[in-house]
């Protein structure tokens, strides 16, 4: 053998002997999303999208804290290193801004850029204004008033109304580089290639439809939080089944919602199966503000409540999610006492119907939209078959679906309530996060009805508004909890809501996935991850 192909040899065969934490690591990871998330810096496709091409990649003045399993996932400092109300007004916060920051081109995160980025969302006739990301930003952010920029380091956002929950709603707003946006040329160009954040990941390769590579930032900010994966590749996967036959293939190494009926034989093969309790609820949307709309009545909404079999939902499911009373679970203290217990009762439910007008004679009828998958929505196709069959069996109410895409589903929240593009649906089954009083405010407050808004339903009840104001002007964590449980009441007691589970948000990966936390949150810490 000659020496050169004798040296070779030996090169690729230490190559092969290397430990595997010393190769190239990247992470394959199947979305229940239909498509890439929009890779500009505010990503559509729900919460699954800021998941894995939000959070990762873009940041915010506020960050959550997701590196534990053993509490609700609460804030912390991110892009600003502190922040406070002004002391001479409860509508003002100061955000003091961390100094040194890199976006992901070299050029600098200051104050010029975060009222840039703000523009983007919230001054239509700015230059860099992008509509979906504005209209996602404004339903998420609805307390945002005005902001001016104090210094380079330190910027002042006014709420509409005192807020002492607005950091979680700011938590929501992420920040792209301007001189990316610049570059490109405008926003389409701009999603062809990916914009630069702050983030601990980087986008280094967006192939439409699917998939995006994003690879590790070594200049990040945060030295603790550095990756230690080289890169992970986002794939859009949206049938269930489907993205079981690519773990099994090796064709990825992660997949969001596994189908319960495939995990006890992922476990028998050696996959690793992630569960745990996060602030999540898988509901149907009451459309009260229709014109005749039968939910309008409170009996109406409480007779469902009645209904709804949970215990065969969540067996159907494998136990992979826990029935659903209310918004909140009730082991929250947060949950209250609400005089409504919704168990299994279809006697209850019957009875309350029949007060309101509906019996056998003249059965409830209504049509609801669901999607084929997105971000937290299960297995939204067999649950709501399910749904249907439970609610025609136990009450004789006959319900037909209007099936679309998940960001079709998502728009139809912030239309309004006869709105055509609804088509004629009554209820909307969209899963939603209950993380924090600044997600309640954004779903149930009268102030907040749709089409600028998340209260899709426009629902209004008076006793949830003044506890959620009182708890706003306050800074006494007991007044915070007392009224918080007394909003909730409302919530089970006055529904806007079907409720029927909450997700225990499973996961399905290959052994050499190491690392994960599978926080109480929708949104996981990708940089603790590695793959051996």
């Amino acid at each position: 053998m000659k020496p050169c192909r004798f040296l070779c040899a030996l090169v690729t065969v230490a190559a092969l002997l290397l430990p595997a934490a010393s190769q190239a690591a990247t992470l394959r990871i199947a979305m229940t999303a239909a498509d890439i998330p929009t890779p500009t810096g505010m990503p559509n496709n729900g919460f699954e999208g800021m998941r894995f091409l939000g959070y990762p990649v873009f940041e915010g003045l506020v960050l959550w804290d997701l590196t534990t399993n053993d509490k609700l996932a609460d804030l912390k400092p991110g892009l600003a290193e502190r922040y406070e109300q002004a002391p001479d007004d409860k509508k003002t916060w100061i955000f003091h801004l961390r100094r040194g920051v890199k976006f992901h081109d070299g050029t600098d995160f200051n104050a010029d850029a975060v009222i840039w980025n703000l523009d983007r969302y919230f001054k239509n006739d700015s230059p860099q204004f992008e509509a979906p990301a504005a209209g996602m930003t404004r339903a998420r952010v609805p307390l945002l008033a005005s902001y001016r920029k104090i210094d380079d380091a330190t910027v002042a956002i006014t709420t509409k109304e005192a807020g002492s929950y607005f950091p979680y709603m700011a938590v929501y707003i992420l920040f792209t580089s301007p001189t990316s946006f610049q570059k490109a040329g405008d926003w389409t160009k701009l999603a062809s290639i990916g914009a630069a954040g702050t983030g601990p990941f980087r986008i280094t390769k967006v192939v439409p439809r699917q998939m995006v590579e994003i690879s590790r930032n070594d200049g990040y900010w945060d030295p603790a939080r550095k990756p230690k994966l080289d890169s992970i590749e986002l794939l859009p996967i949206p049938e269930a089944n489907s993205r079981l036959a690519a773990l099994r293939s090796g064709q990825v190494d992660w997949i969001e919602v596994p189908p319960p009926e495939g995990i006890p034989a992922l476990k028998a093969a050696g996959f690793e199966i992630v569960t745990g309790s996060y602030p999540h609820v898988w509901p149907w949307f009451y459309n009260i503000g229709a014109t005749n709309s039968p939910f309008k009545d409170v009996r109406v909404r409480q007779g469902l409540n009645y209904c709804v079999d949970r215990d065969s939902m969540v067996a159907f499911l494998n136990g992979t999610a826990e029935p659903a009373y209310g918004w909140l679970k009730t082991n929250d203290p947060a949950f209250g006492k609400p005089v409504n217990r919704y168990k299994f009762d279809p006697a209850k439910g019957k009875a309350l119907l029949a007060e309101a007008g509906f019996t056998a004679q003249k059965p409830l009828s209504f049509k609801v939209m669901i999607s084929t998958s997105g971000s937290g929505q299960m297995l939204p196709m067999p649950m709501n078959e399910l749904m249907q069959q439970n609610l025609k069996e136990a009450c004789g109410v006959e319900v037909e679906f209007d099936v679309v895409e998940w960001g079709v589903l998502l728009n139809s929240a912030r239309q309004t309530p006869d709105s055509p593009t609804l088509h004629g649906s009554l209820a909307l089954n969209i899963s939603s996060p209950s993380s924090d009083v600044g997600i309640m405010a954004r779903y149930f407050s009268s102030a907040n009805f749709s089409p600028n808004g998340f209260n899709f339903e426009q629902w209004k009840d008076d006793t949830f508004d003044t506890a959620l104001a009182t708890l706003a002007e306050s800074s006494d964590p007991k007044v915070i909890a007392d009224e918080l449980a007394k909003a909730h009441e409302r919530l089970v007691d006055n529904p806007p809501w079907l409720y029927i589970v909450h997700d225990l948000n499973p996961r399905a990966m290959t052994k050499n996935v190491k690392g994960f936390v599978s926080p109480q949150s929708w949104f996981a810490d990708l940089t603790m991850v590695t793959k051996q």
